[in-house]
Formats: structure tokens, C-alpha cells, sequence
């Protein structure tokens, strides 16, 4: 099979098109004939090794799948042979989406809505899974509550202020002047230009902040929680010097990392199949063109995610 794999960490020169045996299910496993694989900020930081959270070389990339189960191993009861599904592959070691075939866990995928196609299906799972493990399971978001969403036009924040709206929050998003419309269109409430306003002055009394940006925004952000908020930070080695001050101000600082979740995806499911839930596509490139899709990512002014083709 066709796979882009690389034997050492560095810049997007190290990812190489390649031959590779097609692997084999195992108990529990399905191999799927990939459809789409989204890319995402973790396939490049894991390929230039700038993550704390790093897999071993030799590497193929790749969390985000949508695509076609090709076989199933011994006691895949969920999926048979011709179903179309897609999923997150367990993270960090679970890699191998950018390649003709990978190999997952049967319970880490769901059926493909059939009302959205693979580009888009491949696009959800990992950012989509973030921010529902955070805003829902880690934070609670209920409705009437208030969320502050950062990066809100990114691939975590705009699925995110999706999510978040879906469960009857009042959105605040910050994200730069040119990207307020597409914030306000996917249903925020308010979206402060993070450039020109201090979030941390302008906003008060949040029930849930999420940071997906890192840097001082963490601790920027407790302030603007009510007593007994949550901040959810997916930049996990910034959360503990976030803590003497979280417990100052009364309110809670929880670091997370994503993890494979069939309850989570068939939630996410849902929603792409209701239209609540909707990935905007930022470009799509075939596997041979990955170097070209980390080169986009890695610039920080996409919205929305970009995704593999095969």
C-alpha cells in the first residue's frame, strides 16, 4: 500500500511516499481503505517532534479517518466488510491515517452519516472529539451557561462554538477582525478581536473558557471566570502554573488530552447528521501533496481544517 511515512523528525522533507505491507486485523481491529484523513496541528508538531506527546520513528501520520472497512479482525461484532465509518485512531500511538489502509480499533469508529460525504467526515473526529471532551464531558456545559471559545475560527474553536451552542451556551469568541463573520455565522453570541481588545478586560462571569492557544492565555482567562468556573486547557504542561492562581480566584484549571471515544463520536455523529455540527474545509490535498498541507497548517491562518484525499 501507499503510505507517507518519515524515519526522522524535522521539516516537511522527512515525509516520504513509500511502499508498505498492508497490515492484517487483529482481535478486535478493522482495516479500513482510507477515504479522508485530517490533518491537524499534532501531525506536524509529531513530525518536527515539537510536542511533549510523541510517537516512535519509524512514523506514518495521520489520527483523523474516514473510510471503507476493508476487513475485520476476529470478534468485530460493531462493523462488517463495505461499511462506511469513520473515527479517531488512539491517540498518540494509534497513528497511520495517511496511507491507502490503516488499521483501528473496532469501537474507536462509528457508522459515516450518510447525509455528509468522507472529506467531511474525515475532517471531525480529533478536533470535533476535543471540543466535546472538553466543553461536555470535562466541563459540563449546560444550557444558559456562558463559554469563552478561543481561536474560535480554528479547527478545535469553530467546532467548538458549534458544540457549545448545541448545548444551549451563550458564545464568546475571540478570533482576529477578518474571521468574525464566519465566528458569528457559526453561532456566537459575541466574537472579540483578540488583536485589537484584552479578552481578559472585556469579559466576565464564565461559567467555561477553553484554550486551545497556550502561551499567557490560560492564565489570562481565569479572571474571567465566575466563581467555581473551569478553565479546559488542551495545552496540558501549561495547566500546573496555572493552579495557585486558579485557587486564588476560586475556580478550577483542568488540563486534557483527546482521547479515541465511540460514546463521544456517535455524539458528534448526531449532530453532523442533524447539520448542527459542520467542519468548514480549508483546503484538500491527495496523499502525495501531504508536505504541501503541513507547509498551509503550519502558517496559523487557516480556518477550519485541512484534509487528505485518496
Amino acid at each position: 500500500m501507499r503510505a507517507i511515512a518519515q524515519d526522522e523528525f524535522g521539516g516537511v522533507e522527512v515525509l516520504k511516499e513509500t511502499e508498505l505491507e498492508r497490515p492484517k486485523p487483529g482481535i478486535g481491529q478493522v482495516l479500513l481503505r482510507v477515504r479522508a484523513a485530517g490533518v491537524n496541528p499534532t501531525d506536524w508538531k509529531n513530525r518536527s517532534r515539537r510536542t511533549t506527546v510523541t510517537t516512535p520513528l519509524p512514523l506514518v501520520l495521520g489520527w483523523d479517518v474516514s473510510g471503507v472497512v476493508e476487513e475485520t479482525g476476529f470478534g468485530v461484532a460493531l462493523h462488517a466488510v463495505g461499511d462506511e465509518v469513520f473515527g479517531m485512531l488512539p491517540y498518540p500511538n494509534g497513528v497511520g491515517a495517511f496511507a491507502e489502509y490503516v488499521l483501528a480499533p473496532a469501537r474507536a469508529l462509528v457508522p459515516k452519516p450518510d447525509g455528509i460525504d468522507h472529506v467531511q467526515a474525515g475532517a471531525l473526529p480529533l478536533a470535533a472529539l476535543t471540543a466535546w471532551q472538553a466543553l461536555v464531558d470535562t466541563a459540563g456545559l449546560r444550557t444558559g451557561q456562558r463559554a469563552l471559545i478561543h481561536a474560535a475560527a480554528g479547527g478545535v474553536g469553530h467546532l467548538a462554538v458549534q458544540i457549545a451552542k448545541a448545548r444551549g451556551a451563550y458564545v464568546i469568541g475571540t478570533a482576529s477582525a477578518p474571521k468574525h463573520e464566519f465566528v458569528r455565522g457559526l453561532g456566537a453570541d459575541e466574537v472579540i478581536d483578540y488583536r485589537s481588545v484584552d479578552f481578559a478586560e472585556a469579559v466576565r462571569d464564565v461559567d467555561v473558557a477553553f484554550d486551545t492557544v497556550g502561551e499567557d492565555i490560560g492564565a489570562r482567562s481565569l479572571p474571567t471566570l465566575r466563581e467555581g468556573g473551569i478553565l479546559v486547557t488542551i495545552l496540558a504542561q501549561t495547566a500546573p502554573a496555572l493552579q495557585p492562581e486558579a485557587d486564588r480566584l476560586g475556580v478550577r484549571a483542568v488540563p486534557m488530552i483527546v482521547e479515541h471515544d465511540q460514546q463521544g463520536m456517535r455524539e458528534i455523529a448526531a449532530l453532523a447528521e442533524a447539520g448542527t455540527l459542520r467542519a468548514e474545509i480549508a483546503g484538500t490535498f491527495p496523499l502525495a501533496d501531504v508536505a504541501k498541507a503541513h507547509e498551509a497548517g503550519e502558517t496559523g491562518r487557516t480556518t477550519g481544517k485541512l484534509v487528505l484525499t485518496l
